[in-house]
């Protein structure tokens, strides 16, 4: 149960020279003060991301500033949930913000799940925020989570094609996150997929909140998820893609529809990591997306059968160079509707 002084929710905000718009995060998430402590971990940036952080924490008490040397973002993470003391926790990365009457919403809503309605996670929708688009997309989760009352895995439905929940969607319960053993991998992007996945196995009991609360804002050159930087770093997605297949080894797939819902998640990583595999056009990059799902295949073969039923797995399998203009064709028209990078 929380105590009286327990904050309701622990806010990180892992920052790596994030001076150009951490200003704009730290408004937004400081917005509400009643219950909540926001934690900027300022993971050893070489410019003004310090001095700024600290400019906010004079003014506002209930931020917190954490310096370290550089680990990447899963260090800066782990450091958060390590100095953490609310009830609740949630990243929002330095380039991104909340919508504040959302962001009352859901400090509210965390105030009515404390002692026995405590849940181990909260869902609220997230929106792509793509610069110099008019009308962003936003991911919303109510075909597959009743809005409004705490949910057992059982009175979840199946998500759609291409729906899930990322890290921007997500508030844990803290304890919740602590008992799943997350670890993430340092100096390694796309760590956020092994936030949002692994502790899914610690989940019981879930709450959808309707509101659109988070902006991932996307579009500027130099941001990871750009498909010419994943192109470059798509060592660190097959790695995250791998951990947590080694993740799900490690501890089985829960069944129901908990089950449902991570083979779901693994199932667009791996169409995900195909897709970066076939742009590249290389013999070479053939090769190993067969050898991605070959491993697959030989570690969990009903896994493997499962996601290639999937319309994902179906179409990251269509034969030969047609086959593969298909794909690639199937993620350009992703991209303009939902307007990712």
């Amino acid at each position: 149960m929380a105590r009286s002084d327990q904050p309701l929710l622990s806010l990180i905000v892992p920052a790596y020279n994030a001076e150009a718009y951490l200003g704009r995060c730290l408004d937004s998430v400081t917005a509400v003060e009643q219950s909540v402590e926001v934690i900027v971990v300022d993971d050893g940036s070489t410019d003004r991301t310090g001095r700024l952080a600290q400019d906010y924490v004079d003014r506002r008490p209930w931020l917190r500033l954490v310096s370290q040397p550089n680990q990447g973002h899963g260090g800066a993470i782990e450091t958060g949930l390590a100095q953490a003391s609310g009830l609740y926790f949630r990243v929002v990365d330095a380039d991104d913000w909340l919508e504040t009457m959302a962001f009352r919403r859901l400090v509210q809503t965390l105030g009515q799940l404390t002692g026995p309605r405590a849940v181990d996670l909260v869902v609220t929708n997230f929106v792509y925020d793509k610069v110099g688009r008019r009308r962003p997309a936003v991911m919303r989760f109510g075909a597959a989570l009743p809005a409004g009352r705490p949910l057992s895995w059982d009175q979840t439905r199946a998500f759609r094609p291409g729906r899930y929940m990322l890290m921007h969607a997500l508030t844990y319960r803290t304890e919740t996150l602590r008992r799943s053993g997350l670890r993430l991998p340092r100096h390694c992007f796309y760590v956020d997929n092994l936030y949002a996945f692994q502790p899914l196995s610690e989940v019981q009991s879930l709450f959808y909140l309707d509101v659109d609360l988070y902006h991932y804002v996307i579009g500027r050159a130099d941001q990871s998820v750009r498909q010419e930087v994943m192109q470059a770093r798509l060592d660190q997605q097959l790695a995250v893609n791998r951990a947590m297949l080694d993740q799900l080894s490690e501890r089985g797939l829960p069944t129901g529809r908990q089950g449902q819902a991570m083979a779901h998640y693994l199932g667009i990583v791996y169409a995900i990591s195909t897709v970066f595999l076939l742009l590249s056009g290389t013999a070479q990059d053939r090769s190993e997306k067969d050898r991605l799902w070959s491993d697959l295949s030989r570690r969990d073969p009903a896994l493997h059968a499962r996601l290639r039923r999937t319309w994902e797995g179906r179409l990251c399998h269509l034969p030969g160079p047609v086959g593969r203009r298909a794909v690639l064709a199937g993620y350009a028209l992703a991209r303009r509707l939902v307007g990712f990078n």
